[in-house]
C-alpha cells in the first residue's frame, strides 16, 4: 500500500527504509531541503542502549534545582506562558518515583537493545558507513561519590543482562588513552563494551540514498501543513505539493508531531527540550577519544566521529526557541579541554542546537493512533539515534500486519488515553 511519512530525520528515514523493505510504496515529506537537518543534524553521536533511561528519575527534581543555581549547569529553564510547558513538567515530575522509573526504563532498554541489533543487521546487509565505531561507551566519574552512586544503574544492567565493566582510573585510561592527560582526577568509570557511535546525520543521508534506490520518493522542501480526515480515517495531507492521498500515514516529525495530533483532537505529551553540541576537528589523534566518554560532572558526551570530535549535552527547557545561547557553550568546551586537552581545535568549532522531542515518562511513542491508518513514531528524546532502527522496524511490522519481533506493548499513544 501507499504510505506517506511526515518527517525526514533519522526516525522518518529509517521508518521509510523498513516500510520499503516490507514492499510498500513510500513517500517522505519534509520541510527542509535535505534529510537530517534538524534534531538529527549534530547530536552527540552515541548509540548507547545500556544508558537508555528516562529523564524522569528519583532525585531529579532536587538535582534540577541544584543545577539551576550553577552558572554552567547541565539544566537550564526559560519559563514561558505556555500551558503545555507546565503540564508537561508536572507530568514529568509525577514520573520521578522509583516505581515509575523502573517501569519506564523496562520499556526503553529492550527497545534500545533491539534497535542496536537492527542497526547492525542493516549495516551488514547494505554496507552503509557513517563514521561508525564499536568501541563501547565509558561513563566517567571524577569523584568517589559519583562512582559510589552507580549501584542502582548496575542493578538494572544486571537485570537486563547488559555487559559492563567497572573500572578504576587506570582502567579508564586503558580504554581511553587520551584521558592520560586529563587535568582533573579520575575516580573510575562504568564501561558498556557493546555500545556504538556514529554520525547520525551522515547515516540518515546515506540511508535516504539507499531508500531512493529502493523506490522511496522524497519530497524535500515540501512541508506538510495538515492531515485531513473523514469517515474515521486520514485521507490526505495538505503540503507544498497540494493535497496528496495515501492508504496509511506516519507522523515522524519530532517535537512538531504534537501539533499535528492536536489538530486531529488527539493529544500526545511531546515537548521539545533543547540540546547543544560542538563539533571540532581533531588536532591530535593521540589525545582524542576512541569512542564516547560521558562526563558525569557536566552531563556531557564527548564522541569521536572520524576526523571530528562531537561534544554534546545540556538540557534546556525553553519551548521551540532555537536561539544559540553562548552560555551553554562553556560546559561543552570545558569538558573537552579538561578531559582531552589539545585533542581538538576549539577555534574551528561548530556550535549547534536542536530540539529533542521528549515524553514526560521517557519511552517514545510508537504505534497506531485512534485513527486506524495513522501511525506515530516520535518522543525519543535524547535517544532518537539509539532507538531509530528498532522503532522503525516495529512500526513497519505493525503497518504490514506482522507481529513485532519484541514486545512493543506500552510504547503506543494509548498509554496517554486514560
Amino acid at each position: 500500500m501507499k504510505v506517506i511519512v511526515v518527517g525526514g530525520g533519522v526516525i522518518g528515514v529509517t521508518t521509510a527504509y523498513y516500510l520499503a523493505e516490507a514492499g510498500h510504496e513510500v513517500v517522505v515529506y519534509d520541510r527542509q531541503k535535505a534529510p537530517a537537518q534538524e534534531t538529527s543534524f549534530a547530536n552527540s553521536g552515541e548509540i548507547s542502549s545500556g544508558y537508555a533511561s528516562p529523564l524522569a528519575a528519583p532525585g531529579v527534581p532536587l538535582k534540577a534545582l541544584k543545577w539551576l543555581g550553577m552558572k554552567d549547569g547541565p539544566f537550564s529553564f526559560r519559563p514561558k506562558l505556555d500551558p503545555k510547558m507546565w503540564l508537561w513538567l508536572a507530568r514529568m515530575l509525577r514520573n520521578c518515583t522509583a516505581s515509575r522509573y523502573a517501569a519506564n526504563k523496562a520499556l526503553m532498554m529492550p527497545l534500545a537493545e533491539y534497535s542496536r541489533d537492527m542497526l547492525r543487521v542493516l549495516r551488514e546487509g547494505t554496507g552503509i558507513s557513517y563514521d561508525e565505531r564499536s568501541h563501547g561507551t565509558l561513563q566517567l566519574f571524577r569523584t568517589q561519590e559519583q562512582l559510589d552512586g552507580i549501584a542502582s544503574d548496575v542493578a538494572v544492567l544486571d537485570r537486563f543482562e547488559v555487559p559492563y565493566e567497572i573500572l578504576d582510573a587506570a582502567g579508564c585510561i586503558a580504554a581511553e588513552p587520551g584521558l592520560a592527560g586529563a587535568r582533573q582526577g579520575i575516580s573510575g568509570g562504568l564501561r558498556l563494551p557493546d555500545d556504538e557511535t556514529g554520525d547520525c546525520r551522515l547515516f540518515t543521508e546515506r540511508l535516504a540514498e539507499l531508500c531512493a534506490e529502493r523506490g522511496v520518493v522524497f519530497r524535500f522542501g515540501k512541508g506538510v501543513f495538515s492531515l485531513e480526515h473523514w469517515g474515521g480515517q486520514v485521507r490526505q495531507i495538505t503540503s507544498g505539493d497540494g493535497r496528496v492521498g495515501a492508504d496509511a500515514f506516519v507522523l515522524a516529525a519530532g517535537s512538531y508531531s504534537e501539533r499535528f495530533m492536536r489538530k486531529l483532537q488527539q493529544r500526545v505529551p511531546v515537548y521539545p527540550l533543547k540540546g547543544y553540541s560542538l563539533t571540532v576537528p581533531v588536532a591530535d589523534a593521540a589525545r582524542a577519544p576512541v569512542s564516547t566518554v560521558i562526563d558525569e560532572t557536566y552531563k556531557v558526551a564527548v564522541t569521536r566521529l572520524g576526523d571530528r570530535i562531537r561534544i554534546g549535552g545540556t538540557v534546556e527547557m525553553s519551548g521551540f526557541d532555537l536561539t544559540l545561547h553562548e552560555s551553554r557553550r562553556a560546559p561543552l568546551e570545558r569538558s573537552l579541554s579538561e578531559l582531552f586537552g589539545g585533542a581538538g581545535n576549539l577555534r574551528e568549532a561548530h556550535f549547534w542546537c536542536g530540539l529533542r522531542p521528549m515524553t514526560p515518562d521517557g519511552p517514545p511513542i510508537v504505534g497506531r493512533t485512534k485513527l486506524p491508518n495513522l501511525y506515530i513514531n516520535t518522543g525519543h528524546g535524547m535517544l532518537g539515534w539509539t532507538m531509530a532502527c528498532g522503532s522503525a522496524k516495529i512500526l513497519a511490522d505493525t503497518i504490514s500486519g506482522r507481529e513485532p519481533e519484541i514486545d512493543a506493548s506500552g510504547l503506543g499513544p494509548e498509554r496517554y488515553w486514560v
